[in-house]
């Protein structure tokens, strides 16, 4: 098994919005990585990187994955394991949510934020939270990653805030950043009022 390749960047072809396939040059040999698309924003053509990588083998072709670390690696053989959840769902979800967001959203149970990945319905991100829940908040302390508050809206209001907001052409990125930053206002946590929360992550996103 590869652990990663270390190499100079020899190519980037972004074949969809999903889908982006970098070939690195490792002493003259050139490997062949499907990349979380996010990863691909951050390499440079003749940058020397180290990617993190996972062997999937299919019936027809062997694929070689790419990550920008250990944790995001080992994060994403944690999502193929669960049913229903294959190798590029998994990259959609990390390229979606991010290594951090994804893991806070099933350890809290948000099923909508998971959900807003394409392709991921509300069945499959019911099954992740249940089947990765307890695994992941293990996983996350014991690997040092952060564990970032679970501050976004109360259930009752969460839907009408977040449609708001994407209603007036935020990304779901930029409303998951600033629902979860405006959230730590002891004030604003526990308030019940749509309009408050909204106004508030405007005013975030317009800084």
């Amino acid at each position: 098994m590869i652990g990663y390749l270390k190499g100079i960047v020899a190519s980037i072809q972004r074949l969809s919005s999903s889908k982006v396939v970098l070939v690195l040059d490792v002493n003259q040999v050139g490997y062949e990585l499907q990349v979380v698309p996010r990863l691909a924003n951050d390499l440079v053509l003749g940058d020397l990187v180290q990617i993190w990588t996972e062997l999937i083998m299919r019936d027809d072709r062997t694929i070689l994955f790419g990550f920008a670390s250990m944790a995001e690696r080992d994060l994403f053989r944690q999502l193929v394991s669960v049913s229903g959840v294959g190798p590029q769902l998994a990259i959609a979800l990390l390229d979606t949510l991010g290594l951090a967001d994804l893991v806070q959203a099933i350890v809290s149970n948000n099923t909508r934020l998971l959900a807003r990945t394409p392709g991921v319905g509300s069945k499959t991100a019911e099954r992740l939270a249940l089947e990765l829940k307890t695994k992941l908040a293990e996983w996350r302390l014991q690997s040092g990653l952060q564990s970032t508050p679970d501050a976004t809206p109360i259930t009752t209001i969460q839907e009408d805030v977040e449609m708001t907001l994407l209603a007036l052409g935020y990304t779901n990125t930029e409303i998951t950043q600033a629902l979860r930053a405006v959230g730590q206002q002891t004030a604003l946590a526990k308030n019940a009022d749509a309009e408050a929360w909204i106004r508030e992550a405007i005013a975030w996103l317009s800084r």
